[in-house]
C-alpha cells in the first residue's frame, strides 16, 4: 500500500520488505559513477580480500540510496527530512540482503513520522541500521 496522507499511517506499521541489487556488477557500476572505482574494494572480490576485506563491498552511500528508495516507494508524497545510519558491518557484494522499516513515532500535529530502518543479510545479521524522519502531507 502506498501512503498518500498522514491518516494512512499507523504506529508499528511495517513497510514492504525490499531486496536490493547487491551484485558485484551493481556495486562496480555505482562505484564508477561516484568516483570510488580503481581500488578494487567495490569491483573485485580478490582485490578486496588482498586489502584485508572479506570480499568486495557495496558502497555505503549505495546502501543509503536503497533506504531512500524504500521510503519513497512506500510514501511517494513524503519528504525525507533526515536519515541517520550506523554501518555495523560491511554489506558484501553478491550476498543477498533484506531492507526493512517500521513506523516508530508519529507526530500528527507536525505531520512527521520516524522510521526505524535496517539492512540484514540472510543470516539475519544487521549490517546497517538507523532512523529516518519524514514529513507526510496531512490531506
Amino acid at each position: 500500500m502506498k501512503i498518500k496522507k498522514m491518516s494512512d499511517i499507523k504506529f508499528g506499521m511495517e513497510l514492504p520488505l525490499f531486496i536490493p541489487d547487491t551484485s558485484l556488477s551493481a556495486a562496480k557500476e555505482f562505484a564508477k559513477i561516484v568516483g570510488y572505482s580503481g581500488g578494487g574494494r567495490f569491483e573485485n572480490h580478490s582485490q578486496a580480500r588482498a586489502q584485508g576485506l572479506p570480499g568486495a563491498l557495496l558502497p555505503g552511500i549505495m546502501s543509503m540510496g536503497y533506504l531512500t528508495r524504500v521510503i519513497h516507494e512506500w510514501a511517494p508524497s513524503g519528504t525525507i527530512q533526515h536519515i541517520d545510519t550506523i554501518f555495523r558491518a560491511p554489506i558484501l557484494a553478491d550476498h543477498k540482503h533484506i531492507i526493512s522499516a517500521v513506523v516508530t513515532d508519529i507526530d500528527e500535529e507536525n505531520s512527521v513520522i520516524v522510521l526505524d530502518l535496517s539492512i540484514k543479510n540472510l543470516k539475519a545479521e544487521t549490517r546497517v541500521f538507523g532512523t529516518a524522519t519524514i514529513s507526510i502531507p496531512k490531506f
